[in-house]
């Protein structure tokens, strides 16, 4: 019988409701493939013809979210918000729409999109952080003044190395709405920032003898 592009929309669907319910509950680690087939009440094998791995599948849920996210931010920016007050808002979003998957978000950025890991799930990250870095050097220059120069490769590495600290602390933050994590992002902004265009005035001159 022929699968139609109905039926496999819906067994996509399926599929990652149960992954959301089992990653949630039990944790990317925890969870089995063979459990999460039976949880879509799909053939084990069939799991595989729509994502490669369970962290393919975790990665999958952790970009919808932020691509709505993204959405919101593009609805809800004001103009008049300085570099700063933008970023922030841009990632303090993202953490909201991934709330409901912060049980399990500390797996996936060892998985996936940690900077040191070179396995296929790693790949697979590529199209998530591109885009997010993309937002956010459109983002940079919209601050900055025309003749200004593009954010160099280094600028954005820094950018991504404080975000994936601030998302690793934040999955584990048992602080109160885990203010800490805010704190923590308001920090790590003000640094970036003052790195894109440092005040010469504060930097502090040391004289070697």
């Amino acid at each position: 019988m022929r699968v139609t592009t109905e039926t496999k929309q819906g067994t996509k669907k399926r599929i990652l409701e149960a992954a959301r319910k089992l990653f949630s509950d039990k944790g990317l680690a925890k969870t089995t493939t063979r459990e999460l087939a039976a949880e879509a009440a799909i053939a084990s094998g069939t799991l595989f013809n729509y994502f490669p791995s369970k962290e393919h599948l975790a990665l999958s849920i952790i970009d919808a979210s932020l691509e709505a996210a993204q959405g919101e931010f593009a609805e809800s920016r004001r103009e008049t918000e300085s570099l700063e007050e933008a970023l922030f808002a841009y990632i303090a979003i993202a953490l909201r729409h991934l709330r409901p998957h912060r049980s399990y978000l500390g797996d996936v950025l060892e998985s996936t999109l940690s900077p040191f890991n070179t396995s296929t799930e790693a790949d697979s990250s590529d199209g998530l952080r591109v885009r997010h870095l993309e937002a956010v050097q459109t983002l940079i220059e919209s601050h900055a003044p025309p003749s200004a120069p593009q954010p160099s490769a280094v600028t954005m590495h820094l950018y991504w190395t404080l975000h994936l600290g601030v998302l690793a602390y934040w999955a584990k933050d048992e602080s109160p709405n885990q203010e800490d994590s805010l704190v923590l992002l308001d920090q790590a902004l003000r640094l970036f920032v003052g790195s894109l265009n440092p005040d010469p005035r504060t930097v502090e001159i040391t004289h070697v003898p």
